[in-house]
């Protein structure tokens, strides 16, 4: 799942902290609960953070990013894309099938059932 900063901006940011002993009890009810978007929990161990819980998809999104984020190529193609996007240097998905000399080779047909 790839979570952009729209997506981000939008979603409700629940942090809740909490200590490691009282997550324990609570293990079933955390594991439910950040599932929705931005919801995490930091433990804590004499106040300190230690651990942060997290939904495997967001955690899966995040890694992702990073990787992204990271790749110094992918980012200059990144950025080189969006100024021609800005200057209108791009052409439709109409165009590209044009282009292409696309035809659709499938369609779903439906029967109509005799009643």
């Amino acid at each position: 799942m790839y979570i952009d900063n729209k997506n981000i901006k939008n979603a409700m940011n629940t942090k809740t902290t909490l200590p490691i002993s009282e997550a324990r009890k609570r293990i079933f009810e955390i594991a439910k609960e950040v599932q929705k978007l931005s919801n995490h929990y930091t433990l804590t161990e004499n106040g300190r953070a230690k651990a942060v819980i997290m939904s495997a998809d967001e955690f899966d999104s995040l890694m992702e990013n990073l990787e992204i984020l990271s790749d110094p190529q992918t980012m200059a193609d990144i950025k080189k894309a969006e100024e021609e996007y800005k200057k209108g240097d791009f052409i439709t998905w109409e165009q590209m099938k044009k282009e292409l000399h696309y035809k659709k080779l499938y369609s779903a047909k439906t029967k109509k059932l005799r009643k």
